[in-house]
């Protein structure tokens, strides 16, 4: 009897299926650690919108200087997001998203030391350089591990990060502008922009011994483990295409879904740049209750984002969610200007918004990891994260241009909400349509 039939036959007498009990065994190993990093990717992702509550008037920049600031790391992001995956193949997983992690929080820290409106571009510039290919590494890393039953899941366990970093940074921000503007003789903001860089750094560190290079290294798993996972991903794979880079970029198919994922990017960070202003707009005006307010409508998308993708994998019908989602998210953009001047009704319908775009990332990812495997499937998620994160360029310098202009958002709601309405009609393109599983 073989090593797999071996820990078959264990499983089996227990009376459990021998791949749940593994699946459960190497997402309980890799998963909190991995929800850790993307959480604190997060947390210097967003704590820009709050540090801009003090910043802004600390330096005297503008709500467009901040728009073009908060934009510009995408730029850096969407140059090397494809190398970064490619480098992430070349030289391991575990090596390459540490690196990644060390520099973004190093020059996240560093951004304490911004006094003029260049000095900011440049810091996010160089941000967007340090985090490009960590989401899409990641995404790709677990792919190895994980097969298409469970990827809905495994995936939200990851993108709930982002909801629950959206919970934690706004308290957390809002206390650090609150109580430790001026000790030290350093700005609330500064001490807010060192003190949530540093524990990047330190994961960063941490990544170098706890992943697994991959699942044949992995000493958590038996001999016999790692041959049934080896046949479960190997006996998925035979169904799925493993095409040419050329191929691949010819495909209606690729550009659909980073067309979808942008419309996604474009509601997403409407959230993540201007959340904190909204609230503020409509007449909070100490940080630590805007901070405490933000919470609520990421932790509806906690709750969504579990919720959803456990009824997608049970039912194997990623496209009709995705399109009831995006529905949802257009009815409460286009609702929020209505009910500005009422702060629990403003955020009831952002809350409906969140609901409807976080629900729908890690239900997205069925789409693509159900079409490629291998090289193309790390340059397909390369190249889908880096479009949809370009509504992150221009997003924020239009909303803050229409701010400057009419002192109002109604405008960039409605925007949100247009971004919305074009994810459902993408998704009814019948090219987009093709995935294994669906139905």
């Amino acid at each position: 009897m073989s090593s797999t039939q071996s820990t078959s036959s264990s499983f089996s007498a227990a009376g459990a299926d021998p791949g749940r009990l593994l699946f459960s065994k190497i997402a309980w190993r890799l998963m909190p650690f991995l929800f850790a990093c993307y959480l604190v990717a997060q947390i210097d992702r967003m704590n820009v919108a709050f540090a801009k509550l003090e910043m802004l008037d600390n330096l005297g920049f503008s709500e467009a200087v901040y728009g073009v600031g908060a934009g510009v790391f995408f730029i850096g992001y969407f140059l090397f997001e494809v190398p970064s995956n490619l480098l992430l193949r070349r030289y391991g997983a575990h090596r390459w998203i540490a690196r990644i992690m060390i520099s973004w929080g190093a020059v996240s820290a560093c951004m304490m030391f911004v006094q003029t409106p260049l000095q900011f571009y440049v810091m996010r510039f160089l941000l967007g350089v340090a985090e490009a290919g960590f989401f899409p590494g990641v995404i790709y890393y677990l792919t190895d591990w994980f097969t298409r039953e469970y990827r809905a899941r495994i995936t939200a366990i990851l993108m709930t990060a982002i909801a629950v970093s959206g919970v934690i940074v706004g308290p957390i921000s809002g206390a650090i502008l609150h109580s430790m503007g001026g000790h030290g003789g350093i700005a609330g903001w500064q001490w807010l922009f060192l003190l949530e860089g540093v524990p990047s750094v330190v994961l960063g560190v941490v990544t170098l011994f706890w992943l697994p290079p991959s699942p044949a290294r992995a000493t958590f798993l038996s001999q016999g483990e790692k041959q049934l996972l080896a046949a479960r991903i190997a006996e998925e794979r035979t169904t799925v295409d493993d095409v040419p880079v050329r191929s691949l970029l010819l495909s209606p198919r690729l550009w659909i879904f980073s067309a979808l994922y942008a419309s996604y990017g474009m509601s997403f960070f409407g959230f993540v740049f201007w959340l904190p202003t909204i609230i503020k707009s409509s007449g909070v005006k100490d940080p630590l209750s805007i901070g405490l307010l933000s919470a609520i409508p990421w932790a509806v998308a906690v709750i969504a984002m579990f919720m959803v993708a456990a009824w997608v994998d049970r039912r194997q019908n990623p496209r009709p969610a995705l399109i009831v989602l995006s529905l949802l998210a257009a009815i409460g953009w286009v609702a929020s200007p209505a009910v500005s001047g009422s702060v629990p009704l403003s955020l009831a319908v952002l809350s409906l918004a969140m609901f409807g775009l976080m629900a729908s990332l890690p239900v997205f990812w069925n789409l693509p990891i159900a079409v490629w495997q291998g090289g193309a499937s790390a340059i397909a998620i390369a190249i889908i994260t880096s479009i949809g994160n370009l509504p992150g360029l221009f997003s924020p310098s239009i909303v803050g241009w229409t701010k400057t202009v009419t002192g109002r958002m109604d405008s960039a709601m409605y925007m949100f909400a247009a971004a919305s309405l074009v994810g459902v009609i993408l998704l009814a393109i019948p090219c987009g349509n093709k995935t294994p599983g669906a139905k």
